[in-house]
């Protein structure tokens, strides 16, 4: 049956909208929606290396949360994932925040900063790994030459050997990779503020710290709600920067161990692991997406209620 003159633009753009959302779902559902059903459904089987063994209900979850050799590891990772979140969120965003205001003043050459800032945001994690390796290096490494240069020999630290530097060394590298990012997404916040608040509120004598403190941070809120909540699914998801900076073991004597690292260690095993479980890993991976799915939409709930009571 021929379709009639109405009926054929119509088909088109079902046609079309078809063709638009279809491969998307089915890229999703394949690389996304089906791994992540397939390790809930890993995390109740015994594994042997790859090979699946029998059903063993929630032993896994157990030997994560409380076993004798996987817990500890697990909670000291977790430990160490929300140092993490705090320092960055102080570090990464809050020097975004400055860093945006400074550019919401247009200094001289602010153009050129607004672009600077944002470079290292492009650069590819594992160069920016690799880079701050070189920088940390104790015996040839620009920030103990720096040091030596300025006469602060004692400052000089293996800093990635150490356990008391090392983690602080991973969240500065990261927090320099990524400030860029909450710094322009504040700035865009800031220039959607209408210029006559800020001028009223300098007029009323307002210094720069009530400026920023009761006007300017309420009014960029909902950039807060974005970065706040992409920050703490990232802080938890933290991989890259750890594995290239000191490798699968969280070194040294696992003072940079987060559970990312974990998760891949228990999972495929490394040279050093004492045990290889795909099931235990399933089992981790399984508690962790629950974890940042439950406590990312509370916080973002929480967030879009300050919104509102600003």
């Amino acid at each position: 049956m021929l379709l009639s003159r109405k009926q054929a633009p119509s088909l088109k753009r079902q046609l079309w909208v078809a063709f638009l959302v279809v491969p998307p779902i089915v890229f999703m559902s394949l690389f996304v929606v089906y791994p992540i059903l397939s390790a809930f459904a890993y995390a109740f089987y015994d594994w042997q290396g790859l090979a699946r063994g029998e059903f063993v209900g929630l032993k896994n979850f157990r030997e994560v949360l409380f076993g004798a050799t996987m817990a500890p590891v697990v909670w000291n990772a977790f430990l160490h994932n929300v140092y993490a979140l705090v320092a960055l969120m102080i570090i990464q965003n809050g020097g975004g925040f400055l860093l945006a205001w400074l550019l919401y003043k247009e200094p001289f050459g602010f153009r050129f900063h607004r672009i600077a800032v944002f470079v290292p945001v492009v650069l590819s994690t594992i160069i920016v790994g690799f880079l701050w390796k070189l920088f940390l290096n104790p015996n040839f490494g620009v920030i103990n030459q720096a040091l030596y240069s300025l006469g602060l020999d004692s400052w000089a630290k293996p800093w990635l050997g150490d356990s008391s530097t090392a983690l602080g060394a991973l969240i500065l590298a990261n927090a320099w990779h990524f400030v860029g990012f909450p710094t322009l997404v504040y700035l865009a916040g800031m220039q959607r503020i209408p210029p006559e608040i800020i001028e009223a509120a300098r007029l009323d004598g307002t210094n720069e710290w009530q400026l920023l403190k009761n006007i300017v941070w309420p009014l960029v809120a909902p950039s807060t709600t974005i970065l706040f909540t992409l920050l703490f699914i990232g802080a938890f998801n933290w991989f890259e920067i750890p594995y290239v900076m000191v490798g699968l073991d969280g070194s040294p004597f696992g003072t940079t161990d987060v559970l990312g690292l974990v998760f891949y260690r228990t999972a495929f095993g490394n040279q050093s692991a004492s045990i290889q479980n795909f099931g235990m890993g399933s089992a981790l991976a399984t508690l962790l997406f629950l974890f940042i799915v439950v406590f990312a939409s509370m916080l973002t709930l929480w967030l879009r209620r300050r919104e509102i009571q600003f």
